[in-house]
């Protein structure tokens, strides 16, 4: 189970997630710091690490939308943390899966900020309010991929298993 600490609104854009001023910081180890950084209260309780790890942002429609950069994601998994959206942009899907953060997809997730969430195979359980809503699953192979922490160790494994 965790926590809800942060309730955003639809076509929240990787310029939010990870502001373009900060491009120039590429590094994994690195983004973390930028993570919601016009938004200084939430970026500040990121970076006293206020939250536990698995700690959930739930957005609305089009979560990620705008530009393909793959900090936005970086960013939130260098703090650990797990998205749940009503939908996602496809290529921050994409990012996502390859970088191994953990999204969820789920269409009628309704939730507070400070909700405790459990969220299973097929559904989120807002155990605060004792309400269920199903995810779309993703496909096998890209589940696998994030599942493992993201392509680069996906492809690792799979290489090692052949030897």
């Amino acid at each position: 189970m965790a926590k809800v600490i942060i309730m955003l609104d639809n076509d929240i854009s990787t310029d939010d997630i990870y502001p373009g001023r900060y491009m120039a910081t590429v590094l994994p180890t690195e983004t973390p710091q930028f993570a919601f950084a016009d938004r200084t209260d939430f970026n500040a309780s990121l970076k006293a690490r206020a939250f536990a790890p698995g700690s959930i942002v739930v957005g609305g429609e089009n979560f990620g939308c705008g530009s393909s950069r793959e900090q936005a994601c970086s960013a939130l998994k260098g703090h650990e943390l797990a998205v749940v959206a009503r939908s996602l942009s496809r290529i921050f899907l994409q990012n996502s899966i390859n970088l191994g953060l953990q999204v969820v997809i789920c269409p009628g997730i309704e939730a507070s900020e400070g909700d405790e969430l459990d969220i299973t195979a097929d559904q989120v359980l807002n155990r605060t309010t004792g309400k269920a809503y199903d995810q779309v699953r993703l496909p096998a192979a890209r589940q696998g991929i994030m599942d493992a922490g993201g392509l680069i160790p996906y492809t690792r494994a799979r290489l090692m298993a052949r030897v």
